[in-house]
């Protein structure tokens, strides 16, 4: 077990180790950064969103957050998933405006919606700000925040086994590089097991790949196709989005759904780190940074932007919870967007790597949730407590392709947390017998008369 002491100020380390620990979060956020363009580019016939520009709002989503939050949280925005549903839902509108246009005229509409979506935080900022942190904490205890948390983690395991299984030993040898320095390295190595998973599993993927093995699909464990092809230095291929009704009903709703994952992300952040983001600097900071990371990025072509669990999971392993180390990378992601053949290399890691250290990654999550469960002595001798934590736990992982449901002609899909979000909320307003109040230094009350 890694028990060496969390490190707050990792100018402590020097500039060179700071460099490769920021390093280390780029590595941990790329993959799933650069897959959102990816599928939107199915979605939209290879008319999609760009790599480089999505690589250039995570990075400047990043430093904008930090700005709004005051510089303290160390948390990594890249691309949200969430509307994944929502672009496909555009790319397939063909009434109206859309009837006649091609997949990539309807693609600014898309982001628009996205802008809008991004608005929706400020305004529950506004509300958190008017109403205070603690009327609405009160909605969100442990018992809700924790199971969500628990949620988030084990609902990204199914993508950690579909990476890992295209090459599973490439993914064993991934994720025992990272448990062997996490436990046993020593010095600088002990704080970089991601960093080290994925140079030593991507070294053996180049000597298999030099050895004519394939992955489990029978496809060259790495292809430089793409690398040959990229130039050096290129600028991002921005446009300025545009926006429709039909298309800001697609997308805006979907914001319900991602202001709960923040919710939650800042809850798990938080119980990573052992300070209370919520309060300090805010919760309405962080939704107000979150928000205009994702409204600035669609509005010159990016996705939506959200905090990543990911770089949760290695602040957890690296015990370096510094968020200068984090706006690094994001520098770093920034730097990439102009590099489109150093972009591209990175590009060529195997899946299976990811997958592999994702197993830890993902996993650290949920166990992350447990912690914040135990530490706030949530009591399920409680009845009501057992039924919301088991509610949000099924909704949150039953639900694997979110709920889709109609308003007028447009199809609105709510993400499997944001159900378990939404579920866990109104399961604890109005069951009777809360025991915990945020803020009070006895963390729990518990009520006798409650069931």
């Amino acid at each position: 077990m890694n028990t060496h002491a969390p490190i707050k100020d990792a100018t402590q380390l020097g500039i060179p180790k700071m460099l490769v620990l920021g390093l280390q979060h780029l590595f941990a956020m790329f993959g799933a950064t650069i897959l959102v363009p990816i599928l939107v580019n199915n979605y939209f016939e290879g008319e999609g969103l760009s790599i480089q520009v999505t690589l250039f709002f995570a990075g400047l989503g990043t430093l904008f957050f930090h700005l709004c939050s005051k510089f303290k949280v160390p948390a990594f925005l890249g691309s949200s998933f969430a509307f994944l549903g929502g672009f496909h839902t555009v790319a397939n509108l063909n009434t109206g405006i859309f009837k006649n246009m091609t997949m990539g005229e309807k693609l600014p509409y898309a982001c628009g919606g996205i802008v809008v979506a991004g608005l929706l935080y400020l305004v529950l900022a506004l509300v958190i700000k008017l109403v205070g942190i603690k009327k609405v904490m009160k909605y969100l205890p442990p018992v809700v925040t924790g199971p969500i948390i628990i949620c988030i983690g084990l609902s990204l395991a199914p993508s950690a086994i579909s990476n890992a299984s295209q090459n599973w030993l490439l993914a064993i040898i991934a994720l025992a590089v990272v448990i062997i320095f996490n436990i046993w390295g020593k010095g600088i190595f002990r704080i970089l097991p991601i960093l080290m998973g994925v140079v030593i599993s991507y070294a053996c993927a180049l000597i298999f790949n030099a050895l004519g093995m394939t992955n489990a699909d029978g496809s060259a464990i790495l292809d430089f196709a793409a690398v040959h092809e990229a130039s050096w230095v290129g600028l991002p291929d921005f446009f300025i989005c545009k926006f429709n009704i039909s298309a800001i009903l697609v997308m805006a709703p979907i914001a319900i759904a991602t202001m709960m994952e923040h919710i939650g992300d800042m809850s798990a952040i938080s119980a990573t780190v052992g300070e209370d983001f919520v309060t300090d600097p805010g919760l309405h900071r962080t939704l107000v940074g979150d928000g205009l990371a994702t409204s600035i990025s669609a509005m010159f072509g990016g996705p939506a932007n959200t905090t990543y669990g990911e770089n949760t999971g290695v602040l957890e392993l690296s015990k370096v919870h510094d968020s200068k180390v984090i706006r690094i990378a994001a520098c770093y992601a920034i730097v990439l967007s102009f590099i489109p053949k150093m972009a591209d290399i990175i590009g060529t890691m195997p899946s299976a790597i990811v997958g592999g250290i994702s197993f830890m990654l993902y996993g650290m999550i949920s166990a992350i949730g447990i912690r914040n469960v135990v530490e706030n002595h949530v009591d399920f001798t409680h009845s009501r407590n057992l039924i919301i934590a088991a509610v949000i736990l099924v909704c949150g992982l039953g639900f694997s392709d979110g709920l889709t449901f109609t308003v007028g002609s447009t199809d609105i899909t709510l993400t499997s947390l944001a159900i378990a979000a939404i579920a866990g909320v109104v399961l604890n307003a109005i069951i009777p017998g809360r025991d915990y109040e945020y803020g009070d230094p006895e963390r729990y009350r518990f009520d006798k008369e409650g069931i």
